[in-house]
């Protein structure tokens, strides 16, 4: 059996391990999380590692290094998922990282370095409103005053965690001390088509885009739909309909480096087929592997925003309500992966990534790498249509073996 086949049946296990019978959805501290905590922290201790569902739910097994006090390599992904999801985003990394460790144990491989599997908590956000709380914590960049926000149940976190198991109090102590993490890698499904759109099983990840998410709000004025002519008309809608067009139009000129989303669209009161809509709100989220592109991409889409309000005798609101810092990729351990994957015979290729991952949240620990692998269904993610092979999920499994076994530690002391 190959490390692909093993790794799609362990999937299938997962995939069953719900809080919906009818789909998979499993969210932070519930009793879906800590079967499928149980099950993997198993397959942990099954590959030759010590393993253990820590303070906060993230499970942590750890393969020990040649020496003592050797420093640590950190890889995994997620656990959780999204509301009606896939089988393979988050948990293949996981997966993947448990069999090259399984592998390396069966040939008797110690590296001058331990590497701990993490199985991230709360990746996805989808029950307390903010992500990646398990890579935060390790990170040392948890807040204490997240304990207090409640789900839609009103649920706190304090009280979930207590409930699931976990130790509010022990949480300060799950950060990692820098000097003792050698990096963070992370594989992942891309979640995207460009590998599978170019034939290629495999990419190594440059940067996680970081992201700046915009509220535009667009003021003109209601009235009568029949009464009103259509010279002078204030009408908001028709504005933004323009502006969305605008922000399409220059994120699709520049394709290579940007990407940009009008997500939420909503007419003030609901709108009514008999008036003019007078005010409207939408967002845009702006994405890009490099910050510089995406801020000159923010100011550039408000000045074509407020160019058509000024044309169309409407006002604009503007409030740019989140930033995340882009994540670049280690250059080293990019050359690493690349090494690893024309290992297996393949041309390496590199690509961004366009999706946050745990990795973003470890690159406060340590330098950080991804590997990609091609997903199916022209890349759909988020869903219960997203797909991988087995031969994907075992080529990439044996560049992750490849990686660990002939990482120089020398070239990453930071």
């Amino acid at each position: 059996m190959t490390f692909g086949n093993t790794i799609l049946e362990q999937c299938a296990v997962l995939g069953a391990i719900s809080e919906d019978p009818q789909v998979l959805t499993r969210t932070y501290l519930t009793p879906a999380h800590r079967r499928a905590a149980d099950v993997i922290a198993g397959w942990m201790r099954g590959a030759g590692m010590d393993a253990h569902v820590d303070a906060l739910g993230n499970v942590v097994g750890r393969y020990a290094g040649a020496t003592p006090n050797a420093p640590v390599l950190i890889t995994g992904s997620h656990m959780d998922s999204v509301v009606d999801a896939g089988r393979y985003d988050g948990l293949f990394g996981v997966l993947s990282g448990i069999a090259a460790v399984g592998e390396l144990n069966r040939r008797g491989v110690r590296r001058p370095f331990a590497i701990e599997v993490v199985a991230f908590a709360d990746e996805e956000g989808v029950r307390f409103g903010f992500s990646m709380i398990g890579s935060k914590a390790l990170a040392g960049a948890f807040d204490t005053g997240w304990l207090a926000r409640r789900d839609a149940a009103g649920v706190t976190l304090a009280s979930a965690l207590a409930t699931f198991g976990g130790d509010a109090d022990a949480i300060p102590d799950l950060a990692r001390d820098p000097r003792r993490v050698l990096a963070f890698v992370e594989s992942h499904i891309e979640q995207g088509p460009v590998l599978l759109d170019g034939g290629h099983a495999l990419g190594v990840v440059t940067a996680i885009a970081g992201a700046s998410r915009v509220r535009v709000t667009v003021n003109g004025l209601a009235g009568h739909a029949g009464t009103t002519p259509m010279p002078g008309r204030k009408d908001a809608l028709a504005a933004a309909a323009a502006m969305i067009l605008a922000i399409e139009a220059h994120a699709s000129e520049r394709a290579a480096t940007l990407v940009a989303t009008v997500g939420k669209l909503a007419v003030a009161g609901g709108g009514a087929i008999n008036v003019i809509p007078g005010a409207v709100e939408f967002t845009i989220d702006v994405r890009s592997g490099d910050d510089a592109t995406r801020h000159a991409a923010v100011i550039a889409l408000r000045e074509r925003c407020e160019a058509i309000a000024a044309t169309r005798g409407v006002t604009l609101g503007w409030d740019v309500v989140f930033e995340l810092a882009a994540a670049p990729c280690d250059p080293r351990l990019q050359d690493a992966f690349a090494r690893a994957i024309a290992a297996q015979g393949l041309a390496p290729v590199r690509l961004p990534s366009g999706a946050g991952h745990d990795a973003m949240e470890m690159a406060r620990l340590a330098p950080i790498g991804m590997l990609f692998v091609r997903c199916g269904n022209g890349g759909i993610s988020h869903n219960p249509l997203e797909t991988m092979t087995a031969d994907d999920a075992d080529v990439a499994t044996r560049a992750l073996v490849s990686f660990l076994e002939h990482l120089d530690p020398a070239t990453l002391r930071h």
